[in-house]
């Protein structure tokens, strides 16, 4: 039989339909931070409560993703996709009903169940949709939405939308509206792995017998991405959840402003997960990621010393997500699948996205939270430092996997064998 051959149209209908979904998870998921400022004065809500909000969305969707990534390899990715998409935008329509902290919190853990079955699902179709010369760019693009939609244009949306509606509730509400198109669209489109050629990892050989979720963690670059997406998922998540607080409270921003500085974390995450992922596919993955998350690093130290200059925080907070989202996307997608045998790619991604959003998604804002209302909403930033520090870390110690730059050094290893006789 002649292997399938890969459908370019199809490719990029899949991406774009995947990549608006992502968004849409990245706007139900933010817009509750602009928002924030407007619920705690009519739900009675402090710094705390907004890091448990935050963070018990995290923790959910950590959780999920560990389960479902693998599941969806075996119910196949359409029904996830179709079903997490509708329920996660009743959720945001239910958010808009809440009365208090507890259903609050309850809304948001759903929320973060169905946002985490979407995400791993998304991330293994689009790479069994994608020709291997354009995967890291393709992944790239379906992830930059999410901080696009969500932290970049979410923080506009939600602050204009709040002077043309009579509260905050409504905003929430009207989410459910491109939810359920999105849907109907994904379930025409989307195409089961079994109707699309085969996937092969770039370093790790097919699986030759059933294997077992723990044999994730005996593949090298696995571990290290786990590590290394905990820390950069702190820095980001915090900024995202802490910063429009730190603008308005600490450094004495409007409203307005408030949301035109914050949106840089998503303008610039947008534009990292576009640029970075593409530039790996030449330049390879490691030296990527570690110069840019340097480049992250001297960012951050810059907004933690600079006043209450809007320009300057918005360009600072832009670069910083450069940096760091552009990061996540290759960790959390593109070295992750090319790391494993194609049999365990969504299980894979589950399970780094999942261990890191326990983690950066749900236990920092919660640390972070309790540390702006003990010592101050400034010390939440130093977290995130600290999350860049141990992403950097551990990306040092990678593997490459980019296929041409993992296929030159085999090649070149090849060529040390046989030389030496070895």
């Amino acid at each position: 039989m002649r292997p399938r051959e890969y459908d370019v149209r199809y490719e990029r209908s899949a991406v774009l339909l995947l990549s608006l979904g992502f968004g849409l998870v990245g706007l139900d998921r933010w817009i509750i931070s602009p928002l924030f400022p407007s619920m705690m004065k009519e739900l009675g809500l402090d710094y705390q409560d907004l890091g448990n909000i935050i963070g018990v969305l995290g923790l959910a969707w950590g959780c999920s993703s560990l389960l479902m990534g693998g599941l969806s390899d075996r119910l196949g990715r359409r029904r996830i996709l179709v079903g997490s998409i509708v329920l996660f935008s009743v959720c945001s329509l239910l958010t808009g009903f809440v009365g208090g902290l507890v259903s609050l919190l309850m809304v948001r853990a759903v929320m973060g169940i169905t946002e985490g079955a979407f995400t791993p699902t998304a991330v293994a179709a689009t790479a069994e949709a994608s020709r291997p010369e354009r995967r890291g760019l393709n992944m790239g693009m379906q992830q930059s939405t999410f901080a696009l939609f969500g932290i970049g244009l979410g923080p506009i949306i939600a602050t204009q939308l709040l002077r043309v509606l009579p509260s905050w509730h409504w905003v929430f509400g009207l989410m459910l509206l491109p939810g359920l198109a999105l849907a109907w669209f994904v379930f025409r489109t989307i195409r089961e792995p079994h109707r699309l050629p085969a996937f092969e990892s770039a370093v790790a050989p097919a699986p030759q017998e059933r294997t077992r979720w723990l044999d994730l963690f005996r593949y090298r670059n696995i571990r290290l991405a786990i590590v290394a997406l905990c820390g950069a998922m702190t820095c980001i998540f915090v900024l995202s959840a802490m910063v429009p607080s730190y603008l308005v409270d600490h450094q004495g921003i409007g409203t307005s402003q408030m949301g035109v500085i914050a949106s840089g974390i998503g303008f610039g995450a947008f534009a990292g997960q576009l640029a970075i992922p593409g530039l790996s596919d030449r330049f390879g993955r490691k030296p990527v990621i570690v110069v840019s998350l340097l480049m992250a690093m001297c960012m951050l130290v810059g907004f933690i010393l600079q006043g209450p200059v809007v320009p300057l925080l918005f360009l600072l907070l832009f670069f910083i997500a450069f940096g760091t989202n552009g990061c996540l996307a290759l960790l959390a997608g593109t070295v992750t699948v090319e790391s494993v045998p194609a049999g365990l790619m969504a299980a894979a991604a589950g399970t780094v996205m999942g261990i890191a959003e326990i983690f950066g998604g749900g236990v920092a804002p919660s640390v972070a939270g309790y540390l702006a209302q003990h010592h101050g909403i400034h010390t939440v930033l130093y977290l995130a430092l600290g999350g860049l520090l141990l992403c950097v870390s551990a990306a040092s110690f990678l593997q490459e996997t980019a296929p041409k730059k993992a296929g030159s050094a085999a090649r070149k290893d090849a060529a040390v064998t046989a030389d030496t006789g070895v």
